[in-house]
């Protein structure tokens, strides 16, 4: 993850398992929106990265490759600078060839909801590249 954008944003995973997976973020000022309000891509990227590493911790055999093909995020919150978000996902769907899953990001030592999450993954395998 050094390279990627979850890691540019500063995105931890914390643990990811078949079925489930836990990423933070310590909530900072690169992360808002010119309103001084969290950016919502920072919510969603969140919520997508937890779920990418539990797709990836819950691949069937056959597949070692997926792609986010649809996404839904409820905002019912907020956040501020200096608070933890954590987002929490949970295999909802386990196909040979699609998986749902859904995650909630939560603020603060509260851990007060702040966004529902719902993702669709097409489970791939890699291929070369063509001529």
């Amino acid at each position: 993850m050094t390279a990627h954008l979850p890691a540019h944003l500063g995105i931890e995973l914390i643990d990811a398992a078949h079925g489930a997976a836990r990423a933070r973020l310590p909530l900072g000022a690169r992360h808002l929106a010119p309103t001084g309000r969290i950016h919502a891509g920072t919510l969603v990227t969140l919520a997508d990265t937890a779920c990418g590493y539990g797709c990836l911790a819950s691949l069937p055999a056959g597949r070692d490759t997926f792609a986010t093909i649809d996404l839904v995020t409820h905002l019912v919150g907020a956040a501020r600078p200096g608070e933890d978000l954590e987002a929490v996902a949970d295999l909802r769907h386990d196909g040979r060839t699609t998986q749902v899953w859904d995650a909630t990001v939560t603020a603060g030592p509260q851990r007060r909801v702040i966004a529902h999450f719902r993702c669709t993954q097409l489970l791939m395998t890699s291929r070369l590249p063509r001529d």
